[in-house]
């Protein structure tokens, strides 16, 4: 099993969607991190899951969580969680210059 590392952005991304949550449903938010979590235990042991976002960025991969994309990158014995997204947004300028 690789180790699970969130990166300070993406931390902000959980954040700014858990508050969104709290306004609209304390149950759909609830729901969204269990969700997070198992998808990341799930990441942890099979990093190579989800789909390649390599158009976007080298090595980027992307699982779907409800209407947001967790994205990632396996990094040695690592699964660096870099972006948790809406996936209608425009994601080529979120992943441009990085």
């Amino acid at each position: 099993m690789r180790h699970l590392r969130i990166t300070a952005i993406a931390s902000r991304d959980l954040e700014a969607i858990s508050e969104y949550f709290l306004e609209k449903s304390v149950e759909a938010g609830d729901h969204f991190v269990q969700t997070f979590h198992q998808k990341c235990q799930h990441l942890a042991r099979f990093p190579y899951i989800g789909k390649s976002y390599a158009q976007l960025r080298p090595g980027l991969r992307g699982l779907l969580l409800m209407d947001y994309i967790v994205f990632y990158q396996v990094v040695e014995d690592n699964v660096e969680i870099l972006r948790v997204v809406s996936g209608y947004r425009d994601l080529r300028s979120i992943f441009a210059n990085k």
